[in-house]
């Protein structure tokens, strides 16, 4: 069951709120559409019961809010946005990413897009794909974890009346097995064609909460439905008389011997075509449309006139004949004739009291968020693309700095002038850290978890991992690569080997991993890749002068025996080696970067925590 109750947008300026106290449900078992013109307030509905909007109400998934929830991407669903991931991620490495966040065994991708009937384009890349297939795969993303309740905005804009169709039927069979769906729209017909239960909206305040008869008994205009052979002679005659009589009838062939007659009646267009001969095979007052159209053939003939909201016969769509008989989890195979049959246009409205247990294994674990991390990373080029630009401009920087002069080796091999506020590849860790967070709130493949996943303990450790693995990666690779540049072009003179490697080596791990922490927490804080990636660029030019401001004329303390001091107090005796190595790392934070980076990461970190750790759930 899915309740929302009192859903009120925050009010815009000198304008009242796109939502205003609305209050509906959409019960288990049946498929509620979400009716309104566009503007009305329908997706900012969605946007409010998944938390991502700002407004007062609460929404309820079987008796919790989403933040409530433990694993919100197994309960709800999402389709909401015109791109289901990032472009440049094929269609298979988006699916088993979202498996790995949803907690589901990888395979469960391949079983889905079988289900969907995009099997044959798992290896393209999302924004190759054409509006119905990335319709496709974003409602293979959204049943991905078997989830019971459905949230899905214009799930058929821009698609063909048979892939609406298949859509439908699909959704159907997810009702039949006990979930709840609800899907917005702007089409009345469409609502009463392929729903249970229509929630009318307008200016963002309920209208009317109907049964799916009842709405087209109430809402929908009055049409006679005719059958006759000689549909063509039909018309023209119908036609001919309502200009002759003043009446305003509109006519449409929906195929070769169906007519629609809207404005008359059975009574007048029987006695037209009995004064002017036309035979006639059916004839019969309705009320909006009598059910789902069956789908044309795949090479059938559009016919000349066709009728509003269906379109031409479209052509045949790759894999739909096999996915439309089957539904999402476990129970595919049982519900595969239900799911066609509703398909094909029946109505069934009975479903079951209550969702069975779901069968696909889940796969837990601390190391399910790193696992989610890994695939989101190395999902794309852009790790690889890089570190490949960040190798060549401090090989270059290196080479430029060597041929002026007068610059220290700890310098020459970090690529760092005194121009520059960051080496590269502390700006390249950067960045790699800001699309940590930055990517997710860009693409709405994680909706559902927008709200809640992102801010969860067990990911942000896992992306501070991932990001100070990477970051310690890079920074390896561009020093290893500005002494293979300097020995290949000056023959090694300007390198020496150094009486100290452990500091400087410290001082530049922690550089690069500061700049990576700082750029997914402040991803985080401020849900953008381009304000983390400022918040990397903003310690060297803002924080560390204010830094060195403070510093100037305090005190210094010698620690000179600190690390015997530290030993002597802990409970586990480190061995002595150890000391220079803690020393190190204090002096290079007592440095202003150091001691730049540490206060800017404590703020970002309580701020993450201040803004997103809103309650207490689990990974």
């Amino acid at each position: 069951m899915l309740q929302a109750i009192g859903l009120t947008s925050t009010s815009r300026h000198n304008a009242p709120p796109r939502v205003d106290d609305l209050t509906f449900e959409a019960r288990p078992g049946a498929v509620t559409a979400l009716l309104g013109e566009p503007g009305s307030g329908k997706t900012t509905a969605l946007r409010l019961m998944l938390e991502l909007e700002p407004g007062r109400g609460v929404t309820y998934f079987r008796g919790r809010p989403l933040h409530r929830i433990p694993h919100p991407g197994r309960e709800v669903g999402v389709l909401l946005g015109d791109v289901p991931g990032n472009p440049a991620r094929t269609v298979r490495n988006q699916l088993r990413m979202l498996c790995a966040a949803s907690g589901v065994p990888a395979s469960r991708a391949d079983t889905m897009l079988e289900v969907v009937g995009v099997a044959g384009l798992r290896d393209q890349r999302l924004g190759s794909l054409s509006l119905g297939m990335e319709r496709r795969v974003a409602l293979a993303a959204a049943l991905i974890a078997d989830p019971c309740t459905l949230l899905l905005d214009e799930p058929g804009a821009g698609l063909s009346p048979r892939e609406r169709g298949w859509l439908h039927g699909l959704l159907r069979g997810h009702a039949s097995l006990g979930g709840a769906v609800l899907f917005t729209t702007d089409d009345a017909k469409e609502a009463a064609r392929s729903a249970d239960r229509v929630v009318s909206i307008a200016g963002g305040r309920l209208v009317a909460d109907q049964d799916a008869a009842e709405f087209a008994r109430t809402r929908l205009r009055p049409r006679v439905a005719v059958r006759t052979p000689h549909a063509a002679r039909l018309a023209d005659v119908l036609g001919r008389e309502a200009r002759a009589a003043h009446r305003a009838v509109e006519i449409v062939e929906e195929s070769g011997s169906r007519l629609s007659v809207y404005g008359s009646n059975c009574a007048e267009v029987g006695e037209a075509a009995f004064r002017h001969g036309v035979l006639v095979h059916r004839l019969a007052d309705e009320t909006g449309d009598a059910g789902a159209p069956t789908p044309p053939l795949p090479h059938a003939r559009p016919a000349a006139g066709s009728a509003p909201f269906s379109g031409p016969a479209p052509d045949a769509v790759p894999g739909a004949g096999a996915a439309s008989a089957e539904v999402p989890g476990e129970a595919a195979g049982t519900a595969a004739g239900e799911a066609a049959e509703e398909a094909a246009g029946g109505h069934p409205r009975h479903a079951r009291a209550q969702r069975p247990v779901s069968a696909v294994r889940r796969v837990g674990g601390p190391l399910r968020p790193l696992r989610y991390e890994l695939l989101r990373v190395f999902g794309t080029a852009t790790p690889v693309l890089t570190a490949a630009l960040v190798v060549a401009v401090s090989v270059l920087t290196t080479l430029v700095l060597t041929r002026a002069g007068h610059t220290p080796q700890n310098r020459l091999l970090a690529a760092w002038p005194e121009l520059l506020p960051l080496p590269p590849a502390a700006l390249g860790a950067g960045l790699l850290g800001a699309l940590a967070f930055g990517e997710e709130y860009r693409y709405p493949a994680l909706a559902a978890d927008r709200g809640t996943v992102p801010r969860r303990m067990g990911l942000l450790a896992a992306k501070l991992g991932v990001a100070a693995a990477l970051a310690l990666l890079l920074g390896t690779l561009a020093v290893t690569a500005d002494a293979a540049a300097l020995a290949l072009v000056f023959d090694s003179g300007p390198l020496r080997t150094p009486a100290e490697w452990l500091a400087p080596a410290a001082s530049w791990a922690g550089l690069l991993i500061g700049c990576a922490w700082a750029g997914v927490l402040a991803s985080g804080v401020f849900r953008s890749a381009t304000a983390g990636l400022a918040a990397v660029l903003a310690v060297p030019v803002i924080v560390v002068p204010l830094v060195r401001r403070a510093l100037e004329g305090s005190s210094a303390y010698p620690m000179t025996g600190l690390g015997p001091r530290l030993r002597g107090l802990a409970w586990v005796q480190w061995p002595p080696e150890a000391d220079r190595l803690l020393l190190g790392a204090l002096r290079v934070m007592a440095q202003p970067v150091g001691t730049a980076l540490v206060l800017s990461l404590m703020v970002l970190l309580c701020a993450y925590g201040f803004t997103g750790l809103r309650s207490r759930v689990r990974w």
